[in-house]
């Protein structure tokens, strides 16, 4: 059983140098073809589909899409399952691949919502990042999306840049809240395996911050934007009152969702759950889509261990924390029972704080969740 739709599109201009994710540059053929492989996934798998509550094109670079094609893709949604009225629909930009004809051929095809990936208001360090715009394309491509009619608008940022200062960082930070976006995400940069970033930086670039001064940039962003009217309503992110994520909240809330397209992972709502990817690859994903038989790569049914451990390192990255009634009503057993040990060491340490119904990180717990999450693990 599922509620949320994500979708990808594995397609990217440029791959930016930090980026982990599957993605690979569009041939022309490919792009024009791929809605029909999504709508053939769909239609193999919409059978477990309650009533769409939110629906998420990811990437990848989503934007590359035309509005027509998004259009046709939500009207096949529409066609299989049923979307509730009130559903949030997020398309990811890229600030380099739209303008307002484009952002008003997206509203028109029925998104509601546009997250922009802006990571910085400074040429030098998106150069250094490898993005494919300039600062100037993103505060006109957030111009360009309220002209458009988007009253929901969420910006990306990245903090802990090769050779960023706290002031530098300020300075992002006095941008965004300059623009007034219902939503934002703030990520420290991390280098994973695999990526450019991972073996050299570019000409240009200096050493990454470290762990002081990152945490630093991690407290100025609360401090700021908390004091500039967003709620701090996890980890990474900020909202105006009544704009948090619904597709994501939804992640954290262990709500099923069905991922379409290549490399898109799925949690389904069967017994404590079920979590599958789709092949990392477009021809993989061609063949099985066409065939009718299309592979659920990694598949894993948790166990009620797993899913506890799933509730508890979800559930507390929001600032609503973990409930501790609903954790029994959906466990049939007490968190005390399972982890009470393990909550009340994190609380005398500092991390966490308990009362009668909620456990939930402190702002020490959010610097160190990592940590934290790792003591819930089976």
């Amino acid at each position: 059983m599922f509620n949320r739709l994500y979708v990808h599109v594995p397609f990217c201009i440029k791959k930016c140098r930090y980026c982990a994710f599957i993605s690979t540059p569009p041939q022309i053929e490919e792009l024009q073809e791929y809605p029909a492989l999504l709508l053939r996934e769909l239609q193999l798998r919409a059978s477990a589909a309650g009533p769409i509550a939110s629906i998420y094109f990811g990437g990848g670079t989503p934007s590359l899409l035309q509005p027509q094609q998004l259009a046709q893709i939500l009207g096949e949604i529409a066609a299989q399952a049923v979307i509730q009225i009130d559903a949030e629909i997020t398309l990811e930009a890229n600030p380099g691949s739209v303008d307002r004809i484009s952002l008003s051929g997206f509203h028109n095809a029925g998104i509601n919502r546009i997250s922009l990936g802006i990571q910085s208001f400074d040429d030098r360090f998106l150069e250094c990042l490898g993005r494919i715009h300039t600062a100037e394309q993103s505060r006109q491509a957030f111009r360009d999306a309220r002209e458009a009619g988007f009253n929901n608008v969420s910006i990306d940022l990245i903090h802990s840049l090769p050779g960023q200062s706290l002031l530098q960082w300020r300075s992002e930070l006095l941008h965004a809240i300059k623009l007034a976006p219902e939503h934002l995400s703030i990520y420290g940069l991390t280098v994973e395996e695999g990526t450019p970033f991972a073996h050299s930086y570019p000409a240009g670039c200096h050493e990454l911050p470290d762990d002081d001064l990152s945490a630093d940039m991690f407290e100025l962003a609360d401090e700021l934007l908390t004091a500039a009217g967003f709620e701090h309503y996890e980890i990474a992110n900020y909202a105006r009152p009544g704009y948090r994520s619904e597709h994501n909240s939804g992640y954290w809330k262990r709500d099923g969702y069905l991922g379409l397209g290549v490399a898109a992972h799925s949690f389904l709502r069967d017994g404590y759950g079920v979590r599958f990817g789709n092949p990392d690859n477009l021809e993989d994903y061609r063949r099985g889509v066409t065939t009718g038989q299309l592979e659920r790569i990694g598949e894993q049914r948790l166990t009620q261990g797993d899913a506890m451990a799933e509730y508890m390192f979800l559930g507390l990255r929001l600032a609503d924390g973990v409930n501790l009634p609903a954790f029994e009503r959906e466990f049939g057993r007490s968190l005390e029972s399972v982890y009470g040990s393990t909550a009340a060491d994190l609380v005398k340490f500092g991390l966490l704080t308990q009362n009668e119904s909620l456990l939930t990180l402190t702002r020490r717990g959010m610097l160190l969740s990592n940590q934290v999450f790792s003591k819930f693990l089976p």
